[in-house]
Parts: C-alpha cells; sequence; structure tokens
C-alpha cells in the first residue's frame, strides 16, 4: 500500500470460515448483505475471483435518489485466507480471514480516499461489515 492513510476493520463472525468465504465472495450473498445502512442496496454483483479477475456491484439508495458502482481488480486470491485487490481508483485493499475459537476473524484493511473524513470512511465500510456478519450469522 502507498503513502495513503491505511483503515483497518474487522469483524469476528460466529461461523466456519467456508461459509464465510463462500458469502464473502458469491455474487448471490453479495447482493444480500453489502450495504451500509436499510436505506440502500446492492441491485448487482459480478466476481470473477481469481487475480487478474474482476469484480464489479452497483450500490444505490432504495429512494433512487443516487448511486455508483464499486469495481476493482484481485492482485492476490488464497481460498479462505486472504485477498488483495486494487479498486478502480487505485486504491489497494486487503481481506484476510482466519480461523477462530468462536469462528472466523475477518479483517480489512484499505487505503482512504480523499472525500470523505478517515472516521466516516472507517464508518461506512465498518456497517458493512456489521451487514455481512448479521446476513452470515442469520443462515445458522
Amino acid at each position: 500500500m502507498n503513502n495513503k492513510a491505511i483503515i483497518t476493520i474487522r469483524a469476528e463472525i460466529y461461523v466456519d470460515i467456508e461459509t464465510v468465504w463462500k458469502n464473502w465472495t458469491d455474487p448471490r450473498a453479495i447482493v444480500k448483505w453489502n450495504h451500509a445502512s436499510d436505506d440502500w442496496h446492492t441491485t448487482r454483483a459480478k466476481n470473477d475471483l481469481r487475480p487478474g479477475g474482476r469484480f464489479e456491484s452497483r450500490m444505490e439508495a432504495k429512494d433512487g435518489s443516487f448511486g455508483f458502482d464499486f469495481g476493482g481488480v484481485y492482485n492476490t486470491v488464497r481460498l479462505n485466507e486472504f485477498i488483495e485487490y486494487t479498486l478502480d481508483d487505485d486504491r489497494k485493499v486487503t481481506v484476510t480471514f482466519a480461523r477462530s475459537a468462536a469462528g472466523t476473524q475477518v479483517t480489512e484493511a484499505f487505503e482512504a480516499e480523499n472525500t470523505n473524513t478517515i472516521e466516516r470512511q472507517e464508518f461506512g465500510w465498518q456497517c458493512i461489515l456489521n451487514n455481512f456478519k448479521k446476513y452470515t450469522e442469520s443462515l445458522q
């Protein structure tokens, strides 16, 4: 990662690592959890999970007032362990999946962008990760 500020978020998910990985990477699951608040949703997702593969999702306000595309290219993929990718705006992101006594710890580290405050970025990404946790645990 470059000279940009790095923001790190994490969540302990009380589910096995294989299920966590599947829900993190399957586009059919991504559209169910990939939003920071209940007034947003992901309307579509594509995921070519391999080094050089591309991922894309469309995030929109449910009232139709705003939306944006989120995408990038995978640099490194290690099944059930680690993902590194580069966003379309050239920021780097890593996601680490680690077995824990309670299930799986997911840790994301990402380079901050210059539009929103560090606190707002951390809050937004943590909310999405919390929705992932809630969704994945609800399937058990």
